[in-house]
């Protein structure tokens, strides 16, 4: 069946669909609609001229399918070509059309009630459907298609509800239509349906084998051409072509590998740690792929075997090549049935024909008796040869009996081996059926251990997440830590830089507390200069006051020892002036502790009546010193107050000596007591800072 015819099937529908009354005609209004369709569905130029144009003569009415079949194949059929329009589509709008009209189910519970379905069953069955119009499917045919939708369901086919509805109905014997199939299909009775989506997948593979042509579809590990790595694709092989996709979807199309003439298919060895290789050659590149298993390679290179025979011999489908060779093995089959029929007649008649060559004889018997009776005249000759020629037919009768005897034992003996073949089939069905079992199974243990690696899986993926958020709270709980080490050593550089200001502001107010300290001390220095030079002034003036009251003869200076040299009155000036200095007064630091601040209050007063008490001894001392007696001396002379005990009178040296020598000495004692107070703050004045700076 050639392309056009295909197309032709479907378009019967469309047109039937249209004839409302049953009448076979059709208007021309409803043909433009129709051909316009066609037009756009088959990708062709629409010309709307050319319907008016081909039936302008023709005014009668309604067109029929016989006058509109020039048309259709003048403007339409002659125009397609295979592979620029989507068969699938075209098929749909004529399924549409006629679906609408014709198409009524008794129940809408049955499998073909979902329109995928009642389509793709549609369209197997023009694919399956005589070449005689109307449309029908013969009981060989409609065979097959249910056992390849048995088998796709992976279950037996059971021709009994096949057998038991032709015995009702002996119509049906002579061919099915579209409606009829598709009605007992969707009751069940042409086979029987467990499972509703399982028949749906097993339909669509069906669909996709024959309809579309797929020879063989599933995934294979495919060598990359750039890359040279392994990927996983699925492969969908048909007679022309072997295209390859990502995923069983068929969205992402990786490449194709265009079969012709020139390729080839073998099996490769191993290598790579990849098993059950094969290559397929091409004039321009060379593809690797790894199969599952051994038997499914075994079955990749056989479909792509079959590919290229297609190819070679310029045929489009498996399918359609084993529906014409199943044709052509019906018609052997009604040649050979009519064959032997004329044979049977054959061998009836010699046996008929036997019985009257015996009655003919008697009655020549008779006759010649008669005969040579009345006339002796007749030769012996005569007779012999008519006997020769009765030997000769019955010879030849026997022979075609023998003939016909021996056709019966070779077709008794073929029938034997077409059993035998049978019971073998069946062996082989079994253990096919067997191993089918037992992949089944392994499939099972399979489906359950991938099932128990999906839940392990599931629970790694639920560790890796914990960890994962683990992980996150401890990055974040360091960056909180390492921020907050970053801020307390940005704080510390702060506090370290404003502690070394503070040094260094602590520093320049102590420089410059030590220079006000020295010219403050400068400015004692030259205040008590002036102070004691003013004094000394003074006490000379009442030197010579006090003269005129004091006795009249001089006073001599005692004679100096032996062996100590004469003091003058500069020498002892001095030695007083430096035996006895004013001690600084203490100078308010700021920053200092309690403890010093208390100190030092409390050092002020006794500080300040030392420097008053000094500075009336140096007043006395520069008043008495001056020998008194010449046999008196003292180590040191001692200053003496300058209120004397006695008013009006003077007094020797031994009596001043003993009065007023051990007050001298308490007083002295005092004053250095005072001197190492005096020192001893100033040291803890100097300490202070460095005792706050430590702090």
């Amino acid at each position: 069946m050639d392309f056009k015819s295909e197309l032709l099937k479907s378009i019967w529908y469309a047109f039937t669909s249209l004839d409302a009354e049953h009448s076979g005609k059709v208007s021309k209004s409803q043909l433009k609609v129709l051909s316009h369709n066609l037009y756009t569905v088959l990708n062709i130029p629409h010309d709307p001229v050319a319907l008016e144009e081909h039936f302008q003569d023709n005014d009668n009415g309604p067109v029929s399918s016989h006058g509109y079949m020039p048309y259709l194949n003048k403007y339409i059929l002659a125009k397609t070509k295979e592979g620029t329009f989507d068969k699938e589509m075209f098929d749909d709008l004529c399924w549409m059309m006629t679906s609408k009209k014709n198409f009524k189910l008794s129940t809408d519970t049955g499998v073909c009630s979902q329109k995928k379905n009642s389509f793709k069953l549609f369209c197997l069955f023009n694919l399956l459907s005589e070449d005689r119009y109307p449309l029908v499917i013969i009981q060989p045919e409609l065979e097959y298609l249910l056992k390849k939708i048995s088998t796709a369901m992976n279950q037996e086919w059971d021709s009994k509800p096949l057998e038991s509805l032709l015995s009702q109905n002996s119509l049906l014997q002579e061919g099915m239509s579209v409606w009829e199939f598709l009605e007992y299909m969707n009751i069940e009775k042409l086979m029987k349906i467990p499972c509703k989506e399982a028949f749906t997948l097993a339909l669509n593979d069906v669909f996709m084998e024959m309809y579309h042509s797929v020879l063989k579809k599933g995934y294979m590990v495919k060598k990359g051409h750039v890359r040279r790595n392994w990927q996983e694709r699925w492969f969908v092989l048909k007679p022309s072509s072997m295209a390859y996709y990502v995923s069983e979807d068929l969205q992402e199309k990786k490449g194709e590998i265009a079969l012709d003439q020139s390729c080839s298919v073998e099996s490769i060895p191993d290598k790579e740690g990849k098993r059950c290789l094969f290559s397929v050659k091409t004039p321009n590149r060379t593809y690797e792929m790894s199969a599952t298993d051994q038997k499914q390679r075994v079955d990749w290179i056989q479909a792509v075997q079959t590919a290229l025979r297609l190819t070679q011999e310029n045929k489009r489908s498996l399918h359609q090549d084993l529906k014409l060779q199943r044709r052509e093995q019906r018609e052997k089959d009604l040649l050979i049935q009519k064959d032997l029929f004329i044979e049977r007649n054959q061998a009836d008649e010699p046996i008929v024909q036997d019985n009257k060559d015996e009655v003919k004889q008697k009655m020549q018997k008779e006759d010649i008796k008669q005969k040579v009776d009345t006339k002796q005249k007749t030769s012996k000759e005569d007779i012999s040869k008519k006997e020769n020629m009765e030997k000769a037919e019955r010879k030849d009768i026997q022979e075609k009996i023998d003939s016909i005897i021996k056709q019966k034992e070779l077709e008794e003996q073929r029938r034997q081996k077409e059993e035998q073949e049978k019971k073998e089939q069946k062996q082989i069905q079994r253990g096919l059926e067997e191993r089918l079992e037992e992949l089944k199974m392994e499939k099972e243990t399979m489906q359950t251990q991938i099932a128990e690696m999906e839940q392990e899986a599931k629970e790694l993926k639920e560790k890796i997440q914990e960890l994962e958020i683990t992980q996150h709270e401890l990055e974040n709980i360091l960056s909180t830590q390492t921020q907050a080490r970053r801020e307390e050593e940005r704080a510390r550089s702060d506090l370290e830089r404003q502690l070394q200001e503070e040094q260094e502001k602590y520093q320049q107010l102590l420089n410059d507390w030590r220079n006000s300290e020295r010219s403050s001390e400068e400015e004692q220095g030259h205040e008590s200069r002036k102070e004691e030079d003013t004094l000394l002034k003074h006490s000379s003036t009442e030197e010579h006051t006090s003269s005129g009251s004091i006795t009249s003869t001089p006073s001599r200076s005692p004679p100096p020892q032996s062996g100590s040299p004469p003091q003058k009155d500069g020498q002892l000036e001095l030695s007083a002036e430096s035996s006895v200095k004013p001690p600084p007064e203490p100078l308010d630091v700021p920053a200092l502790p309690e403890k010093h601040k208390k100190h030092i209050q409390k050092e002020k007063p006794s500080n300040q009546d030392a420097l008053r008490n000094a500075k009336q001894w140096n007043v006395r001392l520069n008043c008495l010193m001056k020998p008194i007696t010449p046999g008196d001396r003292l180590e040191h002379w001692i200053p003496i107050k300058a209120i004397c005990p006695k008013q009006g009178q003077a007094l020797t040296s031994t009596e001043f000596i003993t009065k007023l020598q051990p007050s001298s000495r308490k007083e002295g004692e005092e004053f250095h007591e005072e001197s190492d107070t005096v020192n001893q703050s100033e040291a803890e004045i100097l300490e202070a800072p460095a005792n706050i700076q430590e702090q």
